[in-house]
């Protein structure tokens, strides 16, 4: 897939915009701050559904047109009825989307034409610490690794950059690489 670059839009990021929002956040850095928010429903054994709509940002409420609903569950193996990817797959997933996103807005920045873009991203677990057999092994990924092509109307080194760019100013790549603190209340009918 070839993207289209007009005066406005460049890798189907709107550049005027993009510009635009950078300087209306240095101007006004309280605009900067964003709440996002999913909910999630049990349907059955392993299998739930997420739901995800409003959102706080740029100093206001907002709703999308529509929800984004996603289901998870597990393959048969994990006793799932592989209706949905699991969660840690769904997690895999948010890091090749949030990498890629950043290097589009990034290569429409700087003046690229992208061709092309696909990442793979794959995941190690050990079950054993999942399933309680051994306290010595975690419960998530032990290692991922992603793996980018890259095709553009720049060298080589440019298109590296611009994944380490993205990388570096990723949301999801900053929480798997430095965690963040989770706190979990039940309300019990």
């Amino acid at each position: 897939m070839t993207a289209t670059t007009t005066d406005k839009s460049r890798n189907g990021v709107d550049v005027a915009t993009l510009f635009a929002t950078l300087d209306a956040v240095k101007a006004q850095p309280e605009i900067a701050r964003f709440q996002f928010r999913a909910t999630n429903r049990w349907i059955s054994g392993t299998h739930n559904r997420g739901t995800i709509n409003g959102y706080y940002g740029a100093g206001q409420e907002n709703t999308r047109s529509a929800d984004f609903t996603f289901d998870a569950d597990h393959p048969p193996v994990l006793v799932g009825g592989d209706n949905g990817p699991t969660p840690a797959e769904h997690l895999l997933h948010a890091l090749a989307a949030c990498l890629t996103a950043g290097l589009a807005n990034i290569a429409a920045a700087r003046g690229i034409d992208l061709e092309e873009v696909t990442s793979t991203v794959e995941g190690d677990i050990n079950l054993l610490g999942i399933l309680g057999l051994d306290p010595e092994v975690r419960n998530g990924y032990e290692a991922i690794r992603v793996v980018f092509h890259v095709k553009g109307d720049a060298e080589a080194e440019k298109l590296r950059a611009l994944v380490e760019q993205s990388r570096s100013r990723s949301a999801v790549y900053d929480v798997i690489t430095h965690g963040v603190p989770v706190s979990i209340d039940v309300a019990t009918a």
